[in-house]
């Protein structure tokens, strides 16, 4: 570890929960140098819903490769995005009722909500965004200033201003609903609260802790954003692509929304990639008005494509569904055997949180976890949280193996913390 703590930033973070070099991957296993196997509940931080090194996808780079295709076009057309959009129109969009433009914007998911939000202010002809409490939308100034944590905003020193906050579904208990709260503001000429051109949302807060909004609060949603004339952004940059298990979380609600940002695992293999889909008649761009030097990864247009392919049949998204039954049943099992301990369990498909009322508890078990062979990332407000993000094609035995392992590592912690 000797060279990345000479010379790599103090920004690095992953690094230091995980302190290890990790030479290989496969499927949900990750191996350090020494040769150690990690089940990895971490996902890339959703960025590999279909496990490391996909083999239907490593292929398809591959042959790719050695037949000299385009790796890098900005938005020239090519074959590989022919592909990609083809199927994604195919099986994606028009199996849903959807019609959505494109856009291809820069890698990151906050590329993809920076572009969103300067769209729809573009279109409304108004400045103002409304975000809720706990939302994660990115880093880059435009996104972090509709990032709700305060770690980040801190020492930023961004221009805040054409911003609000709201609280999300639960923020105040399961007895207030908030989109109440929310239109309260909206109506009143006098709140203070300039009418927004969008609302940006995401339908389960993965960084915020695992915060599941309610199938009626986003449909109450999309009605007081048509009533007013704003769009509606839904940030499905973590919990998309299948995470939930249909192919975009805001399907069970019902709505469509105006814009819909997606990166992470859209490119399915972890290659970087990040678009913006569009409601057709709100695709008011001038040709070049947004750009971006890395928008045209082709061998990322071809992994997509390839991972589209998961989507063409049901039984795809009837797999993530039961392993998402199986792994709320184990975690729900671990809480009631440890209920001084774990506050709740949360979640939807294979995105899960195991509550944990302590924060420094919580950070113990993730670190004996580790030293047990499983990668779990922390979230939540103070890290109380621990994110159980396993990919979409993991066996059920390698789930119920990670699973208990962090058991072992609360009954270790406890038996700790006794003596």
């Amino acid at each position: 570890m000797e060279i990345f703590n000479r010379r790599e930033s103090e920004v690095r973070s992953y690094c230091r929960s995980f302190p290890v070099v990790f030479e290989k991957a496969r499927g949900s296993f990750l191996f350090d140098s020494q040769g150690k196997q990690y089940i990895d509940f971490f996902s890339g931080a959703g960025s590999l819903n279909y496990g490391h090194n996909n083999p239907r996808m490593k292929e398809t780079i591959i042959k790719y490769m050695q037949g000299d295709g385009i790796t890098h076009s900005l938005d020239m057309a090519t074959a590989a995005k022919r592909e990609f959009l083809e199927k994604f129109e195919t099986v994606i969009l028009n199996t849903r009722g959807l019609d959505y433009k494109v856009q291809f914007c820069g890698p990151t998911g906050a590329n993809a909500n920076e572009a969103a939000m300067k769209l729809a202010r573009a279109v409304k002809k108004r400045s103002n965004i409304v975000s809720f409490t706990n939302g994660y939308h990115g880093l880059t100034s435009g996104a972090l200033s509709v990032t709700g944590n305060s770690f980040y905003r801190n020492e930023a020193f961004i221009n805040r201003l054409n911003v609000a906050f709201m609280p999300y579904d639960g923020y105040f208990g399961d007895d207030i609903n908030t989109i109440d709260y929310l239109r309260r503001f909206v109506e009143d000429s006098s709140s203070g609260l300039d009418l927004p051109a969008a609302i940006i949302t995401e339908t389960i807060q993965a960084e915020g802790g695992i915060n599941v909004a309610h199938a009626s609060w986003l449909q109450e949603l999309e009605i007081l954003c048509k009533e007013f004339g704003i769009l509606l952004i839904v940030d499905d940059i973590q919990v998309g692509c299948g995470r939930t298990g249909s192919f975009f979380s805001f399907e069970d609600a019902g709505i469509k929304p105006d814009l819909v940002t997606l990166s992470k695992s859209v490119s399915g293999f972890g290659l970087p990639m990040s678009i913006v889909l569009i409601k057709t008649e709100l695709d008011q761009w001038k040709p070049g008005e947004h750009t971006g030097t890395f928008r045209g990864n082709n061998l990322a247009f071809l992994t997509a494509a390839e991972a589209i392919r998961y989507w063409e049949t049901p039984d795809f998204s009837q797999s993530v569904l039961m392993k998402g039954r199986v792994l709320e049943n184990l975690l729900l099992d671990i809480q009631a055997r440890f209920p001084e301990l774990c506050a709740g369990v949360r979640g939807r498909g294979l995105i899960y949180g195991l509550d944990i009322f302590d924060p420094a508890i919580s950070k113990a078990i993730a670190r004996e976890a580790f030293n047990k062979g499983l990668i779990v990332e922390l979230c939540g407000t103070k890290d109380n949280v621990l994110k159980v993000l396993p990919s979409l094609t993991i066996e059920e035995d390698v789930l119920a193996q990670g699973v208990g392992i962090i058991d072992q590592a609360i009954k270790i912690i406890l038996s700790r913390l006794q003596n």
